[in-house]
């Protein structure tokens, strides 16, 4: 042991920066304060990311390991930093992201006296942290955090670690501390098990009707799925979080099934007799009755505990998605184009000619969908997208046109709202170099606008496109079909170019078709300078169409309530998919 000591705040930052950290969100206080100071000194290793809110901060850490990231490390002073932190680390909980959270709290020797902002912290993330401990003395601070930080990563969760503020300017010995960040290895996968893949290929060989169910386990991937689906010409469902996954116009993409979604998938899903689903939790399955027409159903997941969870599984394969596919490409029969296929293809030509006519739309007041096509034409190839939930989420999974090179971000389980200004300081701060657009409903944005002066102060340029139309418009679209009153979804118009220049950016207003394309070229212009730009998009009310309520079919509809529909959501084009299945000579099986 040498004699040279250390603050233990800073070892416990050596500990960090060991297992790759450089980034730390948070807002200073009394309970954090030996952590404050070591973070001064630590600046050339670690940013300290000053947000105004520490839900902001929780979000962001989240968001980062979700863009793939650095373990992220987000901050709370003892007591209402600590709560405030909740919303952000529920949501990394949900998405099983790694995220270490650090709590203030009063001294050693204050503890348990009921002292100004005391609370039991660590009972408060009981429920959803992977490893939850208060340091018991300042030796032990380093080492809890190299455990902490061990946990998230291994555990694949939020590791929460409580600190006596007086603990981290006691000093330790240099050669006492040490961080195990490099004896991080990855877990290497078995093989899938050969008989279930042969089980899997013989169900595929003699079915008739089949889709691959694509999940965010497929991502990186994508080139493997496509393959399979034109061997076997089944159709590709995808989920609303893993559209990147596939170039978008691939002549098979079905979209996402239920509100977040697209028409052909949601009408494919109860034709299809076999569904092949792959790395994908879909939450609404059994409330929704998704696979209620399935005759087989064939799971691959890299965790045994989601094989049978949505659905009763005919054949259950524990493995690698990229392994499997592969596997499943070698073994399955090639098929011929069929009926099944052509009327899928049709059906989705159908589907984009009706998105590329609201989009491609020149004049009027403007909607939703005139924003995408100018991000489309003017977002960089490798743009990264940070997506608020709600109305966006829906929006932008359907005009987005995405592939590969782009990301795409949101808060998928959880939907907690306020998430894409958070995610674009994240993406912004790990991809320093690619553009970042935050695409968020003006609800969202009111609960996150302070933050647009994080993205200024640290010089981390994004786009905001605030959809604007005074409303919670996800919620009062699902109140119009389950509530006799829409109450409480509307609230006032904000000028929110005025509050970007308040904070520094450059903020823009366009309520018209024919000005969107001008607009988002300037903002591009404006970011590429080094701005960040808040595009205030001031939306009509009009409601996206409700995929998952089509009304369409006269086999199911008057011709009133179909031409209603049809007039609503200017879908007078759109086909219903039992006249295409027909056209080939097949039935439908809905009833």
């Amino acid at each position: 042991m040498t004699e040279r000591k250390v603050k233990i705040s800073e070892a416990a930052l050596d500990v960090l920066i060991g297992w790759g950290v450089d980034t730390i969100y948070g807002i200073p206080s009394g309970t954090l304060s030996s952590l404050m100071d070591a973070l001064d000194a630590k600046q050339d290793n670690i940013q300290f990311i000053q947000v105004r809110h520490e839900e902001t901060g929780a979000l962001a850490a989240s968001m980062q390991g979700k863009f793939g990231g650095s373990l992220a490390v987000c901050i709370g002073s003892g007591g209402p930093g600590a709560t405030h932190l909740i919303n952000g680390l529920y949501d990394a909980s949900m998405d099983r992201i790694p995220v270490v959270a650090i709590l203030g709290a009063r001294p050693e020797t204050e503890l348990n006296l009921d002292a100004f902002q005391e609370l039991n912290q660590n009972p408060m993330y009981e429920n959803i942290a992977v490893y939850n401990k208060r340091v018991a003395y300042p030796e032990q601070l380093p080492k809890l955090v190299d455990e902490a930080a061990r946990h998230a990563i291994a555990d694949r969760g939020v590791a929460v670690l409580e600190v006596p503020s007086d603990f981290g300017f006691e000093e330790i010995a240099a050669d006492a501390v040490y961080s195990s960040g490099s004896s991080r290895r990855q877990l290497r996968l078995a093989d899938a098990n050969e008989a279930d893949i042969d089980a899997a290929v013989a169900l595929l060989n003699q079915s008739r009707r089949s889709v691959i169910y694509a999940g965010i386990g497929t991502m990186g991937h994508g080139d493997k799925v496509v393959a399979l689906s034109q061997k076997i010409k089944a159709p590709v469902i995808t989920t609303g979080k893993n559209f990147e996954t596939f170039e978008w116009d691939y002549e098979a993409l079905l979209g996402s099934t239920y509100r977040v979604g697209w028409k052909p998938a949601n009408e494919a899903i109860l034709e299809t007799d076999t569904v092949l689903f792959i790395g994908s939790n879909f939450p609404f399955a059994e409330v929704q009755g998704t696979f209620k027409n399935v005759k087989h159903f064939i799971q691959v997941d890299i965790d045994p505990a989601m094989l049978g969870k949505r659905h009763k599984a005919d054949v259950a394969i524990l493995g690698d998605a990229g392994q499997v596919l592969t596997r499943l490409i070698e073994k399955v029969d090639a098929r011929e184009a069929d009926g099944w296929w052509r009327a899928n293809l049709a059906n989705v030509k159908n589907w984009r000619e009706f998105m590329n006519k609201l989009e491609q739309k020149e004049s009027g007041p403007l909607q939703f969908y005139q924003v995408y096509h100018a991000i489309n034409n003017h977002a960089d190839e490798d743009a990264i997208y940070s997506i608020d939930v709600g109305n966006s989420t829906q929006t932008s999974v359907r005009h987005l046109h995405m592939t590969p090179k782009n990301m795409w971000r949101t808060s998928p389980l959880f939907a907690t709202m306020g998430i894409a200004l958070p995610g674009g300081i994240a993406a912004k701060r790990t991809y320093p170099d690619r553009q970042v657009w935050n695409l968020i409903g003006d609800g969202a944005f009111n609960m996150s606008y302070p933050d647009v002066a994080t993205n200024v102060q640290y010089n981390l340029p994004v786009i905001n496109i605030v959809f604007s139309n005074t409303e919670y418009a996800f919620i009062k679209n699902k109140y119009e079909d389950t509530n006799e009153t829409l109450f409480g979804t509307d609230f006032m118009d904000v000028d929110y170019a005025m509050v970007a220049e308040a904070q520094g950016a450059v903020g823009y207003t366009v309520d018209r078709i024919e000005d969107i394309d001008g607009v988002i070229k300037q903002a591009v212009a404006d970011n590429k300078k080094g701005r960040t730009v808040v595009v205030n998009c001031r939306i009509t009310k009009e409601r996206p169409i409700p995929v998952e309520t089509l009304k369409l079919d006269p086999k199911f509809y008057s011709e009133e309530e179909i031409q209603a529909y049809q007039e609503r959501y200017e879908a007078e084009d759109l086909v219903p998919f039992r006249l295409f299945l027909e056209a080939e000579g097949l039935g439908s099986k809905v009833e």
